[in-house]
């Protein structure tokens, strides 16, 4: 191995290795984690683990086949976790909606089964030939959904039309996974060349360390945030904010979009004609509730009216009905807004009118 490629392998490495690191923090240690850090821990440790196979698998041939096998199905969960990243982050999402759930369960089912049924040590040429193929496809088509999602940034960076500082580093981070798809992509396709089978490496690597720059620079604060600290630092007055929590409660009971069970901190801030910042500092400030909390409320109190009406319902349906995702968290929350179960809560209203 020559000086220059020694230089590649180090870096390479290490910057996998770091990615590894700085993963588990967003997804454990972040101190505002949120389903936006969520994602990025989950692209960042997806990349790491395919850059690191690539590097290792390029100057040892004769690595173990499971590590390859591990490596290529990493790329499976790459385009969703991207996808989802900066759909999280540029709608404010506080609650991943059930699509996001399933399909994230489907590929990992896929990967799991897959490598069950077909690994890679006893099938080498069906993966190269066509698995390979068929998980670059789902990353490519991850990466346009992904550009689709960004159409606005991108055109306000081309026209040079107020980008902030968040929004140009995600933009980064998209066009790093652009590029690391292409470098592997070529690699896929023509062969191992040498510059292109780096590049991704190498662009990961400065993506990497470039984002750790902003974050301490930022005096460890969200680097992505889409709000900027004077528009946190923003006060509304009691007077708006009440007028903004009347006109909420009202969108609330006469269009009945707790019903929604994806319902975003984005969707209800639009209906409101504010910010999603903004919401969320007058649903807790002046209306004392967190997001989920509020929307709660008025799914509780929906399922109370559908039990005192006697409806034909199971308690699981009526907290469909209500928009809650499952019978679990329809659960909880009436027990911790009710301060009783719903079953103790419609048998004591079965008792109530036997009198």
């Amino acid at each position: 191995m020559n000086e220059g490629k020694y230089i590649l392998f180090f870096f390479g490495a290490l910057g996998a290795f770091n990615g590894l690191i700085l993963g588990v923090y967003f997804l454990f240690l972040f101190r505002k984690r949120n389903l936006s850090s969520f994602f990025l821990g989950c692209l960042l440790l997806a990349l790491s683990i395919r850059i690191g196979k690539s590097v290792f698998a390029y100057f040892n041939p004769a690595l173990p086949r499971i590590y390859l096998q591990i490596g290529l199905s990493a790329c499976f969960l790459i385009g969703p976790a991207l996808l989802y990243f900066i759909k999280s982050t540029l709608q404010q999402t506080v609650k991943a909606p059930n699509s996001w759930k399933i399909q994230i369960a489907v590929l990992l089912g896929i990967i799991v089964v897959t490598g069950i049924l077909v690994p890679y040590a006893t099938y080498p040429a069906i993966w190269n030939k066509y698995f390979a193929k068929i998980i670059y496809t789902v990353w490519l088509a991850y990466i346009i959904a992904s550009g689709f999602q960004l159409r606005v940034l991108i055109s306000n960076l081309i026209t040079k039309n107020n980008v902030k500082s968040a929004e140009k580093w995600i933009l980064a981070i998209f066009s790093a996974n652009v590029i690391v798809f292409i470098s592997f992509a070529m690699a896929l396709f023509f062969g191992r060349m040498y510059n292109t089978y780096f590049g991704g490496a190498l662009i990961f690597s400065f993506v990497l360390y470039s984002m750790v720059f902003m974050y301490f620079l930022k005096g460890k604060e969200d680097p992505f945030a889409l709000n900027a600290s004077k528009t946190a630092a923003k006060k509304i007055s009691f007077d708006e904010a009440s007028a903004s929590l009347q006109k909420l409660d009202q969108l609330m009971e006469s269009q009945e979009l707790f019903k929604n069970p994806n319902l975003t901190l984005s969707e209800l801030a639009k209906a409101v004609n504010i910010t999603p910042h903004l919401l969320s500092q007058i649903l807790n400030d002046h209306g004392g509730k967190n997001f989920t909390s509020y929307i709660n409320a008025f799914r509780i109190q929906e399922a109370c009216k559908m039990m005192e009406a006697n409806r034909p319902f199971s308690l699981e349906a009526i907290g469909y009905e209500v928009g809650f995702n499952s019978k679990s968290t329809f659960y909880t929350a009436f027990k911790r807004i009710k301060n009783t179960t719903p079953l103790s809560y419609k048998e004591k209203l079965s008792k109530t009118s036997a009198f």
